[in-house]
């Protein structure tokens, strides 16, 4: 399942599971339709389901089948499974045959990692496993890891090193490595949706670390979801409405490498820093796995260059907090 612990950033986006907690005063729901929530684990992350339906025993079978579909994802893109395809590729620095799924993610990776000018960048994981082991030894330098160290990490970080086809995928120099921590849960949300729309679920709340709504709720409402910048975090700083659409939440006070809090864990593919240029970003778009890539990715652009990403990417929004605490949105 994973390490929470070790995830790429918090993602602290709260449904309102029965609809009540974040709602508003004046903002009475009609009459409650029949809804099942199941919780879990997707990724070492939290998972939640809420489905509104007639049929109870329909809803054990789908959360079955979902169970089963997160569980078959996870073989496939776990770091943390020392079985999974992912960390076989790690190992090995190639893999003959991929799963279908890993060729689908890879390839919206590099969708992303173009759109984005290299800032979602999978292949940042050497300089994440550089971080963690500089910060995991005692009395570690509080500056982190060295220039030279960084260097020679970069060296093995680009997607455009990475060889990807039906049939095989490889990397191109060795040491190189794959996180998919900042993807793989907005993937395993949108095969999660595909799957209960395909059993003719019309109103649901998917959240498999990142979250989209299927529908609104079952009497018309939106679906009301609070972000935050921290998983743990006692309340949300702000809500949202979503209908149809999918939201992820990238910050670097998500885990923080060293007792400092000087380094988060949003590694810039480019310079090999890790810097906290804002206290939380949130962005919605039709999928969630799109809202995944893009809110990585905008934490490590300055301003301007989101702006200009949003021009370019018409259908997403951005919803940010500075690390003063004012909150833009825009899109």
């Amino acid at each position: 399942m994973g390490n929470p612990i070790t995830r790429r950033r918090a993602v602290c986006i709260m449904a309102a599971a029965a609809g009540l907690p974040l709602l508003g005063p004046g903002t009475q729901a009609r009459a409650a339709a029949p809804a099942v929530t199941w919780k879990g684990q997707a990724l070492g992350a939290p998972a939640t389901i809420i489905l509104h339906v007639d049929d109870e025993a329909q809803a054990a079978r789908l959360i079955d089948r979902v169970i089963a579909e997160v569980s078959r994802l996870e073989s496939v893109f776990s770091l943390y499974r020392s079985d999974s395809v992912l960390s076989e590729l790690n190992r090995a620095g190639a893999i003959a045959a991929p799963p279908s799924d890993l060729v689908r993610l890879l390839e919206a990776c590099r969708k992303y990692w173009k759109a984005t000018n290299g800032a979602f960048d999978p292949t940042v994981q050497p300089l994440w496993a550089l971080y963690a082991g500089h910060f995991s030894v005692e009395g570690p330098d509080p500056a982190g890891p060295s220039d030279d160290e960084k260097v020679q990490a970069l060296a093995r970080v680009g997607f455009d090193k990475v060889r990807l086809g039906r049939d095989r995928v490889a990397f191109i120099r060795p040491g190189m490595a794959l996180t998919l921590n900042g993807v793989a849960q907005g993937y395993i949300t949108d095969r999660v949706v595909e799957l209960l729309k395909d059993a003719g679920i019309a109103n649901s709340l998917v959240s498999m670390g990142e979250m989209r709504a299927i529908g609104a709720r079952n009497d018309g409402s939106p679906w009301r979801v609070g972000l935050a910048s921290r998983e743990d975090a006692p309340a949300p700083e702000s809500t949202l409405d979503i209908v149809n659409k999918a939201v992820a939440t990238s910050s670097q006070d998500g885990f923080l490498f060293g007792d400092s809090g000087r380094y988060g864990h949003i590694i810039d593919p480019h310079s090999g820093g890790a810097p906290k240029l804002f206290k939380r970003i949130s962005v919605i778009a039709p999928t969630a796995t799109e809202a995944d890539a893009f809110s990585t990715a905008f934490s490590l652009m300055d301003m301007s260059n989101i702006r200009l990403m949003g021009e370019r990417h018409p259908d997403l929004t951005v919803d940010l907090v500075s690390n003063a605490g004012e909150r833009t949105r825009f899109g």
